[in-house]
């Protein structure tokens, strides 16, 4: 079993854990890149008060639970635009979504979790020899807490939406994981559960791997151009490990 004591954010050395010390010789990958919201957990609940505290802030009319997970995938600000009325204008639009982080970063672990077999999936694929890392259009300042508060020393790099990297589909944030890792596009995977995913890894030269318990219905994400999918947590340990 892998030690699960340590997370590196960002830049940097990977921990002396025998999955970064080396390569995993054998198999189609090495590297294995997560997307976080409804690939690894399950936010919908937090996405969803925080979305609604900031719109009741400004007196605009909640949304469903529904509505906020068909908005969630593109960023934060995305999110916002989607969730307040039509015609706000870019300031008030600003304003809440401002409110939206506020909120969020302090409520972000209140009915979060990981979705049934993710943790067993990482310590088997990390104890196998496989490196993971999260790469996720959530602000940065939400991606870091959750990683190392439900996956202490799961991930060797974990990137979040900020300044200076274009968010996914763009595939900046892959890269940026590859770069870290030196690990080169044939020996890595992208794990998600949206179109965004799909075409993220698409523009990334990347194979990638849908799972179809998150945000996203199986027929609109094959629609969008996916084509492997795993409805179990099981069956994506034998599609990495493959």
């Amino acid at each position: 079993m892998p030690d699960r004591a340590q997370f590196v954010h960002g830049r940097g050395t990977p921990q002396d854990t025998a999955a970064s010390k080396t390569r995993r010789p054998y198999g189609r990958y090495d590297t294995a890149i997560f997307d976080l919201d409804g690939t690894l957990l399950n936010t919908l609940d937090d996405l969803t008060a925080s979305t609604n505290h900031a719109l009741t802030t400004f007196g605009m009319p909640l949304r469903t639970r529904d509505e906020v997970r068909q908005f969630v995938g593109n960023g934060i600000l995305n999110l916002i635009r989607q969730a307040v009325p039509q015609g706000s204008s870019d300031e008030l639009i600003s304003a809440v979504y401002d409110t939206f982080n506020e909120h969020y970063a302090e409520h972000c672990l209140n009915r979060t979790a990981p979705y049934p077999g993710v943790m067993q999936v990482l310590d088997h694929i990390r104890a196998d020899g496989m490196r993971c890392c999260v790469v996720s259009n959530k602000g940065d300042y939400a991606v870091r807490p959750l990683v190392e508060h439900f996956f202490p020393g799961a991930f060797e790099f974990a990137c979040g939406e900020r300044e200076g990297i274009r968010r996914k589909p763009a595939p900046d944030t892959v890269f940026a994981c590859m770069r870290e890792l030196d690990t080169p596009s044939e020996r890595c995977v992208y794990i998600g559960d949206s179109e965004v995913d799909v075409i993220c890894a698409a523009n990334a030269g990347i194979d990638c791997i849908i799972v179809t318990w998150g945000f996203r219905d199986e027929d609109y994400v094959r629609a969008q151009g996916g084509k492997t999918f795993a409805h179990t947590a099981e069956a994506l340990e034998c599609l990495l490990l493959a």
